[in-house]
């Protein structure tokens, strides 16, 4: 794969440990694997699988996703670094057993120090796969000892975050008589509806992928359907969830949006900095994306110990606890959410990561 020059490589990775392009013509693997840092220890996140459309795009976002892994581990209170790695091509037709035992090799080659899971376009027997080749790998299916579908408590911590925005907006840690668009119904957001409903909350969804929004109708048929995200944020919402991608908000977003508050599972909703003064601006509540969709990470480290969902479930509840504490600060230190929860991050990164340093496996 052509990668970008070196210069290039060091100054957008200027933050990261290491940098790493994996490459083998013989399955047509393109990858590239972060580690913003393992001062806390090992990097954990997710492997993503995705058609980008050059190289210099999947190096933006592999090192913009690594970094706010390292944030979320360290606001989610494990002792595990940030990590990231991407897939270049289409999962749909890319993606097989070779290209991801071959993939397992370069993550082996690190010894330890990036710890990898599923993210968008990989799933739990993809990593039953990875693990052929990889002593490294977590979120494995239950067949295997695994935590499966990390989906599950991503969807459900997210849900927490969100019952913690509205008692800090409304009053009450509910979502029974509100209005929740959805953006983005697949892994996570399906689940994610699930809890809504039961909460009695009226929920408006859109996908760009129809049959996931049609899996949804069928399991809710009480769910509304809106015919594009930009129709969908237009509209009369009181909690915006953003569940696909990154930079959902972007400017026209936040200058349309109706809701009261943003709080969805997807990563880097941010589209730009800036964009949380502008939130704040407009008297909107953002959850920070890395703070609230951490039950995932939550699920897979804890097969690290020999899972339990119980265990993980409990763990994972106390997203809520977090998220409070975040808007308690944003409060008396009279900065955004998303400035309150990097700096709740960071003391934690350095109360603990200066006993620790970079982590290298015994």
């Amino acid at each position: 794969m052509s990668a970008p020059a070196s210069g290039d490589v060091f100054e957008q990775g200027s933050e990261h440990e290491q940098v790493v392009f994996a490459n083998d013509p013989a399955t047509g693997l393109r990858a590239i694997i972060a580690l913003h840092s393992t001062a806390l220890g090992p990097g954990l996140g997710g492997t993503r699988f995705h058609p980008y459309a050059s190289t210099a795009e999947a190096l933006t976002d592999v090192l913009n996703l690594s970094r706010g892994m390292t944030y979320k581990n360290a606001l989610a209170g494990l002792d595990l670094g940030g990590g990231k790695a991407v897939i270049i091509g289409d999962p749909r037709t890319d993606k097989s057993e070779a290209l991801l035992r071959a993939y397992g090799r370069f993550v082996q080659s690190l010894s330890g120090r990036y710890l990898t899971a599923c993210d968008v376009g990989t799933f739990s027997e993809d990593m039953d796969h990875v693990a052929k080749e990889c002593s490294y790998v977590t979120g494995r299916t239950v067949a295997h000892g695994g935590a499966g579908d990390s989906s599950v408590l991503t969807a459900y911590g997210t849900f927490q975050g969100m019952r913690a925005a509205a008692e800090a907006v409304w009053g009450e840690p509910t979502l029974g008589g509100r209005t929740v668009g959805v953006a983005g119904v697949g892994k996570v957001g399906r689940h994610l509806v699930r809890h809504l409903i039961e909460d009695g909350a009226t929920v408006v969804v859109t996908d760009v992928h129809a049959p996931s929004v049609e899996q949804v109708r069928d399991e809710y048929p009480q769910v509304r359907v809106a015919g594009s995200t930009e129709e969908l944020v237009a509209g009369e919402l009181d909690v915006y969830a953003p569940c696909a991608l990154g930079g959902a908000l972007t400017d026209e977003v936040v200058e349309v949006l109706a809701a009261r508050i943003v709080c969805g599972a997807a990563n880097n909703q941010l589209d730009h900095p800036g964009i949380e003064k502008s939130l704040e601006e407009r008297g909107i509540l953002y959850a920070p994306d890395y703070c609230v969709n951490s039950g995932g990470v939550i699920q897979v480290a804890d097969e690290l110990e020999g899972f339990s969902f119980e265990r993980a479930e409990q763990r994972a509840t106390g997203i809520f606890d977090t998220t409070r504490a975040v808007f308690e600060l944003a409060r008396s230190e009279g900065v955004a959410p998303a400035i309150a929860a990097d700096r709740l991050a960071e003391r934690r990164m350095r109360d603990v990561g200066r006993l620790r340093g970079i982590y290298l496996r015994d």
